[in-house]
């Protein structure tokens, strides 16, 4: 097969739209899986979205992460099953559905009725599931919807009971009554990772609170004991006051002077924070914290009743960074109170309801809302007058995750994992894991597992997987791990039980022990749990039929990806539920993502009017172009700020530089009737098809080690390099020889592309797709019938030159320098000068054709080393170097270097460039002894970067302007041509007409020009009327 032309005009999202129904219309997709039957596996796991809202831009970002990988290690021969996932139950679909409904909390649920609330809330996880499709199929992202697990389906539910019966059968699921962050506004507990994710900077009252003492010596001082809190609706239920055993007290009188009358008092607090005490202070003794212990005082609020408490206890939890050193103590609302608390056999009372109120029978702030009742309060201390300081605080403080509702630490009866039990396996577990970046390992996530604590699992809420534990009057407890072992234990058959709420509820049998009923514990399950156990849950594992052996081949996963606060959340469940199930963490390697932002870096919001909606964004510019911005533009774990111009600049830049690249090839190939088996030996090949090569076979290897290293950003900027290599210096360097149809240099070319598209492949699967099939395709019908069904190129070693990269690197920067010094002085490229200085380490070795297309490309005839130039061109200076003088001569180089200033520099330098080495004065010089600065005379433009320099002689002659003017006829000639729709390969007859003053240059130059212009004639009209440009130029074109 042959060539044919492909438009440099592209259309990209209507082009994806004809690729999209080309790999449907082929099982593109599942044939790269199925052809990869019986090689070795790749696992990736999906974490799964919650389908009861519509998808954002958030959610395109961790899909090209998980598709860019996968698709890669297909290509590298790997098998990848790749299984779409929904999470469906959960505290947020609850909130969601309840907004809905119109209802204010738990007692609305329940007079709805459990089974028809339950039956709206996974109406809600289903609602959306077209449009998370829809946008996961239109960006590329290839994963199975038909094999898409539920967690609320039946298996899925079943699977996470069974592995809550390995728990529990551990002894690691338990039971307790703790303090632990609480939703009133949900009625329900949150875990320590859901806590993580809901805090937001407050302003609340900090008070300074006296409390007098009442026995003892310091009674009879009439001391007080200053404590310190930001919560003062916990004084309600003050308990205990908790010092450092070890901590130094003292016992300080405070004078203070208002309104010229003198007043003191006495105040206990630690002597590291004195000065949280105003006024005159004398101290009158001081002692260790255990000898306060068990002094008693005197409450400021007796609303409850609280027997046998308020007096000193001890704590070695108690720091002195701020506050007094003395601790208020309300077990029922702090895990620290409660431990200390209870070890002193203190009483726990809670005087606020499961709604976050005061119970109303409570004095001043029964009925109010647990916050709402600091400012009554604050303003009854002052009343009572044992209000020491009043301050207003601004700190971080737990919100709900999801209602935002301020969290209370709540003392309640709490289903728990002992994960503290398995720190040490998670902990080494963390260490076998790859983490990118490196830095969350030990920071982020080893932080959160070296404090790891307890995971509260229970919720008491209604959509979710209930918590399998029946238990009867006597405490005896089971936990059950499938429908069939509960239908066998209650006489029924159950298989094709709703395992939800209210239906599990209704299910009962005898105790095995007592004989006594056992029913459900009320509770659901923390959702995040849920998802942290789809590695073997999606298969059903274990009562599915076949699930114990896709698990065995799917476990634990290469690789997952999710956005970076899911440190907290799914790669931490994730990995506690593998290491507590299977003594092994479910993952080998995780892609931690930065955040979306707008343009301007701020959040994404409807409320700020920012918010880029998906379908339209790839819509506008294709999901490609999204693609290749999100994995290239910055690192995985950087925040991105993604606006229009952004990806605009991308597609510029970067997929229409190939493009326009593929295009330019086609046309040339076809107008040649070239066919591949033309193609010569690399090795016979020019100089330029051998670098451009060479550059290919290092752009694989790095390519392949930055997708293998997960470094998406690294191989976008490898491949985005060489692009510019191959269009802007090898087809521009090479146009010549693609104008005469020179064979290498279309076989060099097409290599180039195919292996190009081939390792784009996996980050713009669209556009390399189009490639394959209007390129690669026509010209060899053997080729693949996917670029996505194909290998990923392997380098040939042996192909590259480290020392020709290098002199093409260095060609393409001096030529930059001389562009710039041709911008700055203002002198058109196509107008020639005579000689340009050249300053560069390597310069000598460059090759001859190198030096050649530096004078082309900066249209400079002559090139020369500013080493070897005359010091008529150039002002030489010189200076010591004293580091490499110091080292020879020690405290003699202040003498040398006075002796060097007094020397002549151009003579001087001149002479160690010849020579290696001389004498001035007494010592032995060489070249490296001094630091030398050249600088070209007035008439010189100079540009310089990083050690290298060019200068160009501005000076024009007439045979110089004469050779511009011809250069502006062919640029001319060029530009009608296109204008006039010639095709590349016309010959033409030009008449034309110019300025009198130049027509005799332009004659004389008329069989270049023909050439280049590819005129059969080329005739001077005069009678042709000038046009408007500098050199009223005219010309009138025919078909020859």
């Amino acid at each position: 097969m042959t060539f044919r032309a492909i438009p440099a005009a592209i259309d990209l999202p209507a082009m994806e739209r004809s690729i999209l129904t080309f790999w449907k219309e082929n099982s593109v997709f599942e044939e790269s899986v199925s052809n990869r039957d019986g090689a070795d596996t790749w696992t990736f796991y999906e974490g799964p979205p919650t389908a009861n809202g519509l998808p954002g831009t958030h959610h395109i970002e961790a899909r090209v992460f998980k598709d860019v990988f996968p698709r890669f290690h297909t290509m590298k021969g790997k098998q990848v099953i790749r299984n779409a996932g929904w999470d469906c139950h959960g505290l947020p679909v609850e909130i969601a559905v309840e907004k809905e409904l119109g209802f204010a909390g738990k007692g609305d649920i329940e007079k709805f009725g459990i089974a028809a609330f339950n039956d709206k809330c996974r109406e809600s996880v289903q609602r959306h599931v077209g449009a998370f499709t829809d946008m996961t199929n239109r960006m590329g992202f290839w994963v199975d919807f038909e094999e898409a697990y539920w967690t609320m389906s039946p298996q899925y539910v079943e699977s996470v009971w069974w592995s809550l019966k390995e728990i529990w059968q551990k002894g690691l699921l338990v039971q307790d009554h703790r303090v632990a962050p609480y939703c009133p506004r949900c009625g329900t507990g949150l875990s320590d990772h859901e806590l993580a994710q809901g805090y937001e900077t407050v302003t609340d009252p900090s008070v300074f609170v006296r409390f007098p003492v009442t026995s003892g010596p310091l009674q009879e001082l009439g001391a007080a004991l200053l404590v310190w809190t930001t919560t003062p609706w916990t004084l309600v239920s003050n308990t205990a006051i908790a010092v450092h055993p070890e901590v130094t007290y003292v016992v300080a009188k405070v004078t203070t002077v208002q309104d010229e009358v003198s007043s003191s008092e006495v105040l206990i607090v630690a002597e590291n924070l004195i000065s949280a005490l105003k006024g005159e202070v004398e101290i009158l003794q001081s002692m260790q914290g255990s000898a306060l212990e068990h002094t008693k005082y005197q409450r400021p609020f007796d609303f409850v009743e609280i027997p046998d408490s308020h007096f000193v206890v001890l704590a070695t939890y108690v720091t002195t960074e701020d506050g007094t050193g003395l601790v208020h103590q309300s077990p029922a609302f702090g895990a620290d109170d409660l431990a200390v608390c209870r070890s002193y056999g203190l009483p726990v009372v809670n005087p606020i309801a499961p709604d976050g109120k005061f119970l109303p029978e409570v004095k001043l702030v029964g009925g109010l809302f647990f916050k709402d009742a600091d400012k009554p309060l604050v303003k009854e201390l002052k009343s009572l007058g044992v209000l020491y300081k009043h301050v207003q605080y601004e700190h971080s403080y737990p919100h709900c995750w999801r209602c935002h509702t301020a969290l209370i630490y709540y003392a309640q009866p709490s289903w728990y994992i002992r994960t503290t039990s398995i720190k040490d396996a998670l902990i080494r577990e963390n260490e076998k894991t790859d983490w990118h970046p490196e830095t969350i390992k030990t920071g982020r996530y080893g932080d959160w597992l070296n404090n790891n604590i307890d995971w509260a699992l229970s919720r008491n809420r209604f959509w979710g997987t209930p918590l399998p534990i029946w238990r009867c009057e006597n405490k005896h407890e089971v936990c059950i791990g499938s429908l069939a072992e509960l239908g066998e234990l209650a006489g029924q058959e159950l298989s094709n039980l709703d395992p939800h709420r209210p239906f599990v509820d209704d299910i009962s049998f005898n105790c095995a022990e007592c004989k006594e009923p056992m029913t459900r514990t009320p509770e659901v399950i923390d959702c995040w749990y849920d998802s942290g156990a789809m590695p073997f849950a999606q298969f059903g594992y274990p009562h599915k039929e076949g699930s114990k052996e896709k698990f065995a081949t799917a476990y634990p996963a290469d690789f997952i990806c999710e956005a970076i606060d899911q440190t907290r959340g799914w790669f931490y469940t994730l990995m506690t539920i593998g290491t507590l199930v299977f003594d092994q963490s479910s993952y080998k390697t995780v892609l931690c993502l930065g955040h979306i932002l707008d343009k301007d870096g701020r959040k994404m919001s409807k409320h700020l009017g920012n918010v880029l909606e998906p379908m339209a964004l790839m819509e506008q510019h294709g999901a490609d172009a999204i693609r290749w911005y999100m994995l290239a533009a910055g690192s995985p774990w950087s925040a991105r700020r993604v606006g229009h111009e952004a990806i605009t600049e991308v597609i510029r830049k970067t997929l229409l530089t190939y493009w326009n690249t593929v295009s330019f090839h086609a046309l040339y190939a076809q107008a040649a009737n070239f066919e591949l088996s033309q193609a010569p030996e690399m090795s016979t090949r020019p100089l330029m098809d051998r670098w451009i090569n060479s550059e290919l076979q290092s752009l694989i290897i790095e390519v392949d080690e930055a997708l293998s290293d997960f470094d998406s950003q690294r191989a976008g900027k490898a491949l985005a390099a060489f692009i510019d290599d191959l269009s802007n210096w090898y087809v521009r360097r090479s146009r010549r020889r693609f104008w005469d149809g020179d064979v290498a240099a279309l076989g060099t070319l097409h290599e180039c592309l195919v292996s190009l598209t081939q390792l784009l492949a996996p980050m713009v699967p669209f556009i390399t797709e189009h490639v394959w099939q209007e390129l690669v395709k026509m010209a060899d019908p053997k080729a693949a019938d996917s670029v996505h069904l194909t290998n990923f190129p392997i380098a040939d070693a042996s192909l590259i030159n480290l020392e020709l990269n290098s002199q093409v690197a260095m060609t393409r920067r001096v030529v930059e320098l001389g562009r710039a010094a041709r911008a700055e002085s203002a002198i058109k490229i196509r107008q020639p000068l005579q000689r340009a200085l050249i300053s560069a380490n390597g310069w000598s070795k460059l090759p001859k054709d190198m030096k050649d297309q530096i004078s082309d490309e900066l249209n400079v005839i002559d090139l020369a080393d500013i080493a070897d130039a005359d010091g008529d061109l150039v002002n030489i200076s010189i200076k010591a170097n004293f580091k490499s003088l110091g080292a020879k001569y020690g405290k003699e180089v202040q003498d040398i270097a006075k002796a060097i200033a007094a020397t002549d520099a151009t003579a001087l330098v001149k002479t160690l460039r010849a020579s290696g080495a001389t004498k001035v004065a007494t010592w032995n010089i060489d070249l490296d002894d001094l630091v030398i600065t050249e600088v070209p005379k007035s008439g010189w433009m100079v540009a310089s970067h990083e050690g290298e320099s060019v200068a160009l002689d501005l000076a024009l002659s007439q045979a110089l302007i004469d050779a511009g003017n011809v250069r502006e006829v062919i640029r001319f000639i060029q530009e009608r041509r296109k204008s006039d729709g010639f095709e590349i390969s016309d010959r033409i007859k030009v008449r034309w007409n110019t300025d009198p003053a130049i027509v005799a240059a332009i004659s004389s130059a008329a069989s270049h020009i023909s050439d280049e212009v590819l005129a059969l004639e080329f005739t001077h009209d005069p009678s042709i009327p000038a046009e408007d440009n500098d050199l009223a130029i005219s010309a009138i074109l025919e078909k020859a």
